[in-house]
């Protein structure tokens, strides 16, 4: 068997670790706004606004400016800043994953397409955040996957490069750029098969 070369462990966030709901948002600010639920999650889910938003190209003013003009949402702008963060439900099979590599000492690293309300949420919600090693958001960096720029910035943040770095990700195109790199790169669709793929590099 040849020796694992793995020494950090690199989450992507979403339907990795939490999965997450736009649908959930839509239907709580839909009865104040002129949108329907639908009309409203398509508005900000995978849409342009939300791509600018999260490459840091506006501020959470401006996003929250133009998601109140385009739907018309009657409440206060605060409130709508934290239901946009408060999206995510936790997938206990990985979060314990990544509490049983942080227990063995091994880095984990954050490698997220996400977003400041989001992320001021679960800094504030889900304990097992603070355990991470570091974090690379694409937000701060102004690179979303999979652009190389934010892979660049998680190399030099661990200090790490090709096979050093585990990856799991759910989006292939998110994984094929990993790999590419020369990174471990897995995609992930189910706890069941990739937290004991995991565990066994480090038996």
């Amino acid at each position: 068997m040849k020796p694992n070369p793995t020494k950090a462990v690199v989450f992507d966030l979403g339907k990795v670790l939490l999965d997450f709901d736009y649908g959930l948002l839509a239907r709580r600010v839909a009865p104040r706004c002129r949108l329907t639920a639908e009309e409203f999650r398509r508005e900000v889910d995978q849409s342009p606004l939300l791509h600018r938003y999260e490459t840091g190209l506006i501020d959470d003013q401006g996003f929250l400016d133009a998601v109140i003009g385009r739907s018309g949402f009657e409440g206060d702008r605060d409130e709508l800043g934290r239901l946009f963060g408060d999206i995510f439900t936790p997938i206990p099979e990985m979060v314990d994953l990544h509490g049983r590599l942080v227990a063995l000492g091994i880095p984990t690293y954050v490698f997220s397409n996400t977003n400041a309300f989001a992320i001021r949420h679960i800094r504030e919600s889900y304990p097992f955040y603070s355990g991470f090693t570091g974090e690379i958001l694409s937000f701060e960096v102004r690179s979303m996957k999979p652009d190389a720029g934010i892979y660049v910035a998680l190399e030099n943040l661990s200090g790490l490069r090709g096979p050093d770095l585990l990856y799991i990700d759910d989006r292939p195109e998110n994984v094929e750029a990993g790999t590419a790199r020369g990174w471990q790169a897995w995609l992930h669709s189910d706890p069941s098969v990739t937290v004991p793929r995991v565990l066994d590099l480090f038996r």
